[in-house]
């Protein structure tokens, strides 16, 4: 197997930082769904969907430093739904140096699961 690319645990490590962000914040959710006054219906499955979110992105990271082929075509469709999401909310939103950096990391993301070191690692 070729050896892992920098580019491509670079992106791991970022997706699990996301996955354990999500996972935090889903968490978070969970125990406010309970807090007193809080009518949870609505509240406990954002929560609960956070947490399996979360779980799922974790789970990519890993599969990235395993060569996954599916962990790098899910990531890109994230990437590129994010890629879009900054675009769109370029023309739409007042944040615009946030929407650039989001462009930017999309881009960057995708550029490095798909060098030729990163295509030799993910075809193997």
């Amino acid at each position: 197997m070729a050896q892992r690319p920098g580019g491509v645990t670079l992106v791991a490590v970022i997706v699990w930082i996301q996955g354990l962000l999500t996972l935090i914040g889903g968490i978070i959710a969970l125990i406010g769904a309970f807090a007193p006054g809080v009518v949870g219906g609505a509240f406990l499955a954002v929560a609960i969907i956070s947490i399996v979110i979360g779980i799922i992105t974790i789970a990519v990271g890993f599969g990235l430093l395993r060569g996954s082929n599916g962990a790098r075509i899910l990531t890109t469709v994230v990437l590129v739904i994010s890629l879009a999401t900054a675009i769109f909310s370029l023309f739409t939103t007042n944040s615009f140096w946030s929407q650039v950096v989001s462009a930017l990391l999309a881009v960057i993301g995708l550029i490095l699961l798909y060098t030729q070191r990163a295509n030799e690692y993910f075809r193997e």
